[in-house]
């Protein structure tokens, strides 16, 4: 069986401990790999190749680091059938998907920040007297960068590319549930003539490898996308060492749908946002609000869109939904189901554990699930479940629209659909989201900020934001 290895000082390496974790393909539920269980011994390795490698990185011209980072893009893109086998056998989502989202927007991420460094600028003031002010940013060092396992490698280039662009030398950790696309991009780095220690990526567990990266005293910066409780432990831990702090957590998002929208978009976007990758993405909106003179009309058309959801190997071109990616996760998502009965809904499509034949008999499948007929304030629609499961409620003002939708702890992303634009900017600006998106749904520009308020985060990542927390401020003022 493959041992997938760790990458550090430039070569591939086993663990120091040599131990091993199981690898499983949600599909099947069989393991196909092994991962490195990794602890601090490998983090100690990996920092001190960083801090080796570090001032050369941060000295080598920006035209050199740029064409080092296209050169891993186009690495990916070679063998972008290899990275779309792996992202979807390690997560069980469809082919389809990874080859149309997951791989390609790690590749942009490479590309756009290997332009973007050129351009990253910095700020002069004039003073009275022949003073001026202008501020340099430097990379700040060693820092870690710890991606979750749903968007597997657009998540973990997400991080890793501004961090490399701007001179810094990195302390990288996939999840250990979705490893193999991070090996994977180990041998690209290497292909592409990354300088040892540049890129370090260690697998393991996350209260272990992933704590060893959070307390280590010469890893100056944390970049996280993970669960809220998660978010709120490293913080605990990186917070009193004063160490910068990224933070992208959880979501509850709302959809908001007027009357006035323009319908059948509506219902197939809300579709698409809710169970894209098994719903297992932050941003897929899982409460939808409809206004009342269209509540019944939409329900009918968006449960039977979701009915005619294909549920199924994720190697087949026809399959709209594959995996659910463990099975710890899957009784999670199940047991959410069996709360949304207890506490009154009434499950419209879905609501059951599928049980699909031949290679796939072992998998994690969970029927599209659609709900309706509670209370905003439960516990269904109030906690994050990211699966396959979606809330419908009606509204019959849009300030109860609004109280519903901001009802929750978390503010991620929200969606709303409507033809109205005074009423578009209103509810664009008193929904409480980081990211708001009207009569779309996951439109993103890599030049605008990413993140979320409340329960869902801390800091911005995306474009400048991202090159910015990258870097130390350094204010210089001359007086000639």
């Amino acid at each position: 069986m493959e041992k997938i290895q760790n990458y550090i000082n430039g070569q591939l390496i086993e663990p120091v401990s040599k131990k091993y974790l199981d690898n499983y393909e949600p599909a099947t539920g069989q393991v196909y790999s092994l991962v490195p269980d990794s602890d601090s011994s490998d983090i100690q390795l990996a920092v001190e190749a960083a801090k080796t490698a570090f001032p050369l990185w941060s000295k080598t011209g920006l035209e050199d680091r740029m064409m080092i980072l296209l050169k891993i893009a186009d690495g990916i893109e070679r063998r972008l059938e290899e990275f779309v086998a792996a992202e979807s056998r390690d997560n069980g989502k469809p082919l389809k998907l990874a080859r149309a989202m997951d791989i390609p927007r790690a590749i942009s991420n490479f590309r756009f920040y290997a332009s973007a460094v050129q351009h990253f600028s910095s700020e002069s003031h004039p003073m009275p007297g022949g003073t001026v002010n202008y501020t340099l940013r430097q990379p700040i060092g060693v820092v870690g960068c710890i991606s979750p396992w749903n968007l597997p490698l657009y998540l973990f280039t997400w991080k890793i590319a501004p961090a490399l662009a701007t001179g810094n030398c990195v302390i990288a950790k996939p999840s250990e549930i979705t490893p193999y696309t991070a090996y994977l991009l180990s041998t690209v780095c290497i292909e592409a003539g990354l300088p040892a220690g540049v890129l370090n990526i260690v697998h393991g567990l996350g209260g272990k490898t992933g704590q060893a990266i959070i307390e280590h005293p010469e890893i100056k910066a944390i970049s996280f996308t993970g669960g809220t409780e998660t978010g709120k432990r490293i913080a605990a831990t990186a917070a009193p060492m004063f160490k910068k702090l990224s933070l992208e957590l959880g979501g509850k998002n709302a959809t908001v749908v007027f009357a006035d929208c323009d319908f059948e978009e509506a219902v197939k976007e809300s579709v698409r946002s809710s169970f894209s990758n098994q719903g297992e993405i932050c941003l897929c909106g899982s409460r939808i609000f409809v206004e009342r003179g269209i509540y019944e009309k939409f329900k009918t058309a968006f449960v039977e869109k979701v009915k005619a959801l294909k549920v199924g190997d994720p190697n087949e071109q026809s399959t709209d939904q594959g995996a659910i990616v463990s099975l710890q996760h899957k009784q999670k998502v199940l047991s959410y189901i069996q709360l949304a009965k207890e506490e009154g809904g009434e499950v419209l499509s879905g609501g059951i554990e599928l049980q699909l034949k031949d290679r796939c008999t072992g998998g994690y499948f969970i029927a599209p699930t659609v709900i309706e007929g509670l209370d905003y304030k439960c516990r269904t629609q109030q906690e994050e479940i990211f699966g396959p499961v979606v809330t419908l409620t009606p509204f019959e003002t849009e300030d109860e629209a609004l109280t519903m939708a901001n009802s929750v702890k978390y503010g991620l992303a929200s969606s709303i659909w409507t033809n109205n634009l005074k009423q578009a900017h209103r509810v664009s600006e008193k929904i409480e989201a980081g990211i708001v998106w009207v009569n779309c749904w996951l439109l993103r520009d890599l030049r605008t900020p990413f993140g979320g308020v409340k329960a869902s985060g801390v800091g911005r990542e995306g474009g400048w934001e991202a090159m910015k927390f990258f870097t130390e401020a350094k204010n210089v003022c001359i007086k000639a």
